[in-house]
């Protein structure tokens, strides 16, 4: 992909049993990090072994971060369930934002990746859990 501003949604499984706390600290860490020295912005959801992570910037930015993402073995089967061009970023205020995850997020999670809901669905609920929870 190109230089344009893009989002992609993906989802993906831990490789071990259980994502404790130190490790989701150390993930939102590096990608805090990371995505502040490469441009993006986004948003992620940890919860049963599964991840579901929003992700926004220049094309050939989240090209590179796939790569990395590919490469780590903290997880794998990563499903891309959305990527598209985009006029401004939902996400524009975190290198990486996290939120709780309530009852209706992991609702949430689960209908995305069984593919019940469309990433506009998912968008809109995880950016009102992002921005109620930085309230």
């Amino acid at each position: 992909m190109g230089l344009g501003l893009e989002r992609i949604v993906y989802t993906s499984r831990a490789r071990t049993a259980e994502v404790g706390l130190p490790m989701q600290v150390d993930i939102l860490a590096a990608s805090q990090r990371n995505n502040a020295r490469d441009g993006l912005t986004g948003a992620l959801l940890i919860h049963d072994g599964r991840f579901l992570q929003v992700l926004e910037g220049a094309g050939q930015d989240l090209d590179r971060l796939l790569k990395r993402l590919g490469d780590d073995p903290r997880h794998e089967g990563i499903e891309i369930i959305e990527r598209e061009p985009i006029r401004q970023r939902q996400f524009g205020e975190w290198a990486m934002a996290s939120t709780r995850v309530t009852p209706t997020l992991a609702a949430l999670l689960r209908r995305t990746i069984e593919g019940m809901w469309t990433s506009d669905e998912t968008l809109a609920r995880l950016a009102e859990a992002v921005e109620a929870q930085a309230a």
